[in-house]
């Protein structure tokens, strides 16, 4: 069954470009080198300097497999420095 993430991230004021330059290098990664996953995309929300991400995964395996991926683990590396706080994680499962 499905399994839907919801990233909440709040980025410290000034480095939004930054994040936002970061994560356009990710989602594409993902979407390239991930098979279990089906959506991955960064969303701004109405507070200043607070995004979310929308992720949809096949399975649990597929989750363990984007957190081992190089490219996360690479690119999350210096989306790190840009944030204001450890991400809150929200985890659904599909209907």
């Amino acid at each position: 069954m499905a399994i839907g993430i919801i990233a909440t991230l709040r980025v410290q004021a000034g480095k939004e470009a930054e994040f936002e330059g970061v994560f356009a290098q990710l989602a594409p990664a993902v979407r390239a080198n991930e098979p279990g996953n089906s959506y991955y995309k960064l969303f701004r929300t109405a507070d200043a300097g607070v995004y979310k991400v929308l992720e949809c995964y096949d399975d649990e395996a597929a989750i363990a497999a984007h957190r081992a991926s190089d490219h996360f683990r690479s690119l999350g590396a210096q989306l790190g420095p840009c944030l204001a706080g450890a991400p809150e994680i929200e985890t659904l499962p599909a209907v």
